[in-house]
């Protein structure tokens, strides 16, 4: 299992050896730095997960080296202060500036141990949280019980015993991601990062600084890369990358190691590779437009996700979790589905799989009234799915404006993400917004993109 990486600033030689010795005892990868130039250098060789920094130190003080780490709000890992002369008013002031936490020398053990162990795991939450935050409960494996579900659990099962690297390849929506995220937790890279890359979103401009991180003025910024080091990063749909981000991709997989766009010194790689896509890449390299070499790199244990169509006796299943999640999340009334509804949605096709599945859930609570969802209401739903430019009836206006008006544009968005495949520009377009004010508006509603966008 992959160690958590403590970097310990303190000027004291007793204070950073007795750390170094209790931490390494409790399973952590520990590297000391004598002072703050010391802890500079030392960033610029390693992303660490957490720091343990010495306020009072005689070439640069901790209070400086946190305000240069927290630029734009806060540091790009954990701080936790540490101090034998510290007063009330550093204490604010270091948590102003982004800190973890401020413990005063001489250092409990008890109280280290357990504040480097909340540290370390409110930061992973965050990262993990970014892409899921909009759901009150997200899919933690492939739900259902048919038999091919039934399968793929357990292929995903026997592949996260493992650190090979995964191919996952399916069609839009059936839940790639979910399935990623199935073989990280049950890995023995579990207590480490899942870092997702939305490959659609990088550009020839921003991917190299977006993957890689760069050095400026002094200042690191850690991409998705290293971020990911010790646990697994997710390539959501790598057959939208381009050619030449392929090539240098390519580079560091085969290499275990990178540099920084504006750095000198190359940076290891520990990581799992897990790429999906919903594209048939054989065929894609078979034309020329995914690089042979990479498809091999990432392709040592391929993964199937079947259609939803394949596995028809999931559907009542998926639809009570999902009547479930919008009741808990959104504060919307509970409707249960009638068996003749559940029947007809058995044996409807779903193109968009498991993401249209979710979204007319969503549409039919907001839209509907009444505890029970009849067949008739399924029909109506189903028969407005396919009228391009469709409107929806039988809005429920007894809730207040903001909230009804925050539902609707949550599943506009959402319904065009999905007739989009995921493609922000796509979206941009047809929803006649600047990319830049889509991002915004996405993020505001609590729609994850790298979630709920192409997997």
């Amino acid at each position: 299992m992959s160690k958590a990486h403590v970097l310990v600033v303190d000027d004291e030689k007793d204070i950073r050896e007795l750390v170094k010795e209790i931490l390494e005892d409790e399973g952590y990868d520990v590297s000391l730095a004598e002072g703050g130039e010391a802890a500079r250098k030392a960033l610029q060789h390693r992303r660490p997960d957490l720091v343990l920094l010495d306020i009072w130190m005689p070439d640069v003080d901790g209070i400086t080296l946190l305000k240069e780490w927290a630029q734009g709000g806060r540091a790009d890992f954990p701080v936790i202060m540490i101090s034998g002369h510290g007063t009330v008013e550093t204490a604010v002031e270091a948590t102003r500036l982004g800190a973890y936490d401020f413990l005063e020398k001489p250092l409990s053990l008890a109280k280290l141990l357990l504040t480097v162990r909340r540290a370390l795991e409110a930061d992973r939450l965050r990262f993990e949280n970014l892409g899921l935050r909009a759901q009150a409960r997200p899919l933690t494996e492939p739900t259902g019980g048919a038999e091919v579900t039934k399968k793929l659990r357990d292929q995903l099962t026997r592949i996260a015993k493992t650190d090979a690297w995964v191919l996952i390849q399916g069609e839009a929506g059936t839940g790639k991601k979910v399935c990623a995220r199935f073989i990280h937790a049950n890995s023995a890279r579990a207590e480490g990062p899942i870092i997702d890359v939305g490959v659609g979103s990088l550009t020839r401009e921003n991917a190299a600084m977006e993957l890689f991180g760069c050095e400026e003025s002094g200042q690191i910024h850690y991409g998705r890369l290293e971020r990911a080091n010790g646990g697994t990063l997710f390539l959501d749909e790598i057959g939208d990358m381009d050619r030449e981000i392929q090539a240098r991709l390519l580079g560091v997989l085969q290499t275990r190691s990178f540099r920084r766009v504006g750095g000198t010194e190359a940076v290891q790689l520990d990581v799992r590779i897990i790429a999906a896509t919903r594209k048939d890449l054989a065929q894609a390299v078979a034309e020329s437009r995914f690089r042979e070499d990479l498809y091999y790199q990432l392709n040592v244990v391929p993964v199937h996700v079947p259609p939803l169509r394949s596995r028809r006796e999931d559907v009542p299943e998926l639809l009570n979790y999902y009547v479930s999640e919008f009741a808990e999340r959104d504060g919307l009334p509970y409707r249960s589905f009638s068996f003749a509804a559940q029947n007809r949605l058995r044996n409807y096709d779903w193109p968009g799989n498991i993401r249209e599945l979710k979204n007319l859930v969503q549409r039919m609570l907001i839209l509907g009234s009444g505890p029970v969802i009849e067949v008739e209401e399924v029909e109506a739903a189903l028969g407005q799915l396919s009228k391009p430019g469709r409107t929806q009836a039988g809005f429920n206006y007894d809730m207040p404006l903001r909230q009804a008006r925050e539902l609707f544009e949550r599943a506009y968005f959402e319904h065009q993400l999905q007739e989009a495949g995921g493609a922000i520009s796509t979206v941009a377009k047809n929803a006649g917004m600047e990319r830049t004010h889509l991002y915004r508006k996405l993020k505001a509603l609590g729609i994850g993109l790298k979630e709920d966008g192409k997997s």
